[in-house]
């Protein structure tokens, strides 16, 4: 399966020595993973199968455990959303499915050191949803958007190296950088770089309920709790795709009902396959399973500005007393563990020794040392829509139990999960698998501040990684920050482990989006059953 027609696919980009390099080293990136994630993939024959002609037309339904809290690419931080909007939208540029980055909405680009200016080029002949042509001014009105003095986009840091945002003429944008920034080029090949329409935004359009862009798939409906839909968008730049001409995100919350739909052709694919129900999949002709490496990188998140988690007897403590490989067994099926929180296969993972193993006396120790010789009580808050964190959940609560640390168990739904634990840091401790990131700054600057972690040394390490040249300098940089979070016990860093979709078997072409976890339906097709 190819992303881009051959003609695009060969389309020559121009950059300078120093971006060369940086992204010669995610070519490395991509094969680190496979080597790494090979280890434990499960052997799926299914999706070896020879993949027939595309046939057009059909609907299909895809089962995701979850609803969006928004629509809006630019408000969220949500996977769950960008699982469910990245249908309607393109960014500038994207992963392929090795990690490279590649040509989208622009065909080609420049970076000048010397100006620290970044060209793109733009695709001519796009057009938005509502008919609009696509143009360098969109590109600068919807990043304008973003950037806002009075905007609310928890991405607006990931762009504060952005100068200013020029229009050369309708097929050249400039980004004019104040500073060197490395990540700029994997944040823009991001869900939250979705391009939007200039009129739209400037109408007030409503974002956050209607998805409005150029992707492959035009909005429908959104009946909040069941179901989003879309139908095919007839002028889409990539000529020919997409091939299915309805696509329904359906939201289903219990593992059983999705495996009951996916057998019995309700749904044509779900998004979570429970281990257990994999013999269940592969044994009935009708249906398949899909595997796929993930960027995930597992985790117990403590709230550090809440006693006891502050003190970091107890977080070794904790740590000391989670046996993570059975973790990734029994609850995640399988993975490797990681000591800091990047994902196993990305290319800047450092490979550490166990800081803490699991030794349950040794954190009764720790905790008696740290004053709390009885343990103590506290709340484990869980998505309820993600089995997996909910099984782990149970068995972490076993594990603090034996040390003396009751856990009371809180199950929530995802957008509770999000605006009280994410966005409100309201919880005590916690249990999530952070989505992977084209770049590791996009992890390491923002996604632990629901922790209230604070550390200006490490905070340093990342700035000064985030503005190097060279990869095996700011890797040098990001191996001192790992050590920073390993030996102050920031997380229990659990592992990463694969993705499982269960599918049709009449069902080709599907794929999730490098590193991203979110599924590309671009080259889906369905054959007759």
């Amino acid at each position: 399966m190819t992303l881009f027609d051959s003609g695009n696919a060969l389309t020559t980009c121009r950059f300078s020595a120093h971006f060369l390099e940086i992204i010669v080293m995610k070519r490395f990136a991509a094969v680190a993973i496979a080597v790494v994630l090979s280890l434990f993939l499960i052997e799926s024959p299914a999706i070896s199968d020879e993949t027939p002609a595309p046939v057009r037309g059909g609907k299909l339904v895809f089962a995701i455990p979850g609803t969006p809290d928004t629509l809006d690419p630019q408000m969220t931080t949500g996977t769950l959303t960008f699982q469910h909007i990245k249908s309607a939208y393109d960014t500038l540029v994207e992963p392929d499915e090795k990690g490279e980055i590649v040509p989208a909405l622009a065909e080609s680009w420049d970076f000048s050191p010397e100006s620290l200016t970044l060209t793109f080029h733009l695709r001519k002949g796009v057009v938005f949803h509502n008919g609009d042509p696509f143009t360098a001014a969109d590109v600068k009105a919807t990043f304008d958007r973003m950037l806002a003095p009075d905007s609310a986009s928890p991405y607006k840091p990931a762009f504060s190296a952005v100068k200013e945002i020029r229009v050369v003429d309708e097929t050249t944008v400039e980004f004019v950088l104040n500073e060197m920034f490395s990540p700029l080029l994997g944040t823009l090949a991001s869900g939250w770089s979705a391009i939007l329409p200039k009129r739209a935004i400037e109408e007030g359009h409503d974002f956050s309920t209607h998805p409005l862009g150029t992707g492959p798939f035009v909005f429908k409906e959104w009946v909040r709790d069941d179901h989003l839909s879309y139908t095919r968008f007839t002028q889409y730049w990539m000529e020919g795709k997409p091939y299915i001409n309805e696509l329904e995100l359906k939201t289903v919350i219990e593992p059983v009902t999705q495996l009951m739909g996916l057998q019995t052709g309700e749904f044509d694919g779900i998004m979570f396959v429970e281990p257990h129900t994999i013999p269940q999949i592969e044994s009935n002709p009708d249906t398949k399973m899909f595997t796929y490496p993930t960027g995930l990188a597992l985790v117990i998140a403590m709230n550090h500005a809440r006693p006891p988690f502050d003190n970091l007897l107890v977080r070794q403590a904790i740590s000391s007393a989670i046996d993570r490989q059975a973790l990734l067994d029994i609850a995640y099926f399988g993975g490797e563990k990681i000591e800091a929180f990047l994902d196993a296969g990305n290319p800047y993972y450092l490979k550490q020794d166990e800081k803490y193993p699991y030794h349950p006396e040794k954190a009764k120790q720790l905790l008696a040392e740290a004053g709390y010789p009885n343990g103590f009580e506290c709340t484990l808050t869980l998505p309820q829509n993600y089995t997996p964190h909910v099984n782990a959940g149970n068995m972490v609560q076993n594990m603090l139990k034996n040390i003396g640390i009751t856990a009371n168990i809180q199950l929530v739904d995802w957008g509770t999960w999000l605006s009280q634990v994410y966005r409100g840091k309201e919880y005590d401790i916690t249990i999530i698998g952070h989505t992977g990131q084209l770049d590791p700054h996009n992890r390491l600057a923002s996604e632990m501040g629901y922790t209230n972690y604070k550390n200006p040394t490490m905070t340093e390490l990342i700035k000064k990684a985030a503005a190097a040249y060279q990869p095996e300098e700011r890797k040098a940089f990001y191996d001192d920050v790992q050590r920073i979070l390993a030996n102050d016990a920031v997380m229990v860093f659990i592992g990463t482990y694969n993705g499982l979709c269960g599918l049709r078997s009449n069902m080709y072409g599907f794929r999730m989006t490098y590193a991203l976890e979110t599924p590309d339906f671009r080259d889906t097709f369905k054959t007759k059953e």
